[in-house]
């Protein structure tokens, strides 16, 4: 949890990631609350829980990278 909060305060790439996962995670609470979910609201969940997914997988690199003791950028390999 430690490194996470120091990933949050230090690294704009991991921050950026997790305010869009929380932004696509606030989303999707709200299209799936509704009493009628669309065929086009359907296409959206998906849309967004794979944007999400996505998010996560890259706070997850980054965090991978810290763990390693190398804070470099996992996208510049």
């Amino acid at each position: 949890m430690e490194l996470i909060e120091t990933l949050t305060k230090e690294n704009e790439e991991f921050r950026k990631a997790k305010e869009t996962h929380a932004e696509y995670a606030k989303q999707l609470d709200e299209l799936e609350k509704k009493p009628y979910i669309t065929p086009q609201d359907e296409v959206e969940i998906k849309v967004l829980k794979k944007k999400k997914l996505a998010c996560k997988d890259l706070m997850e690199k980054i965090l991978l990278q810290y763990r390693k003791g190398s804070p470099k950028d996992p996208s510049k390999k």
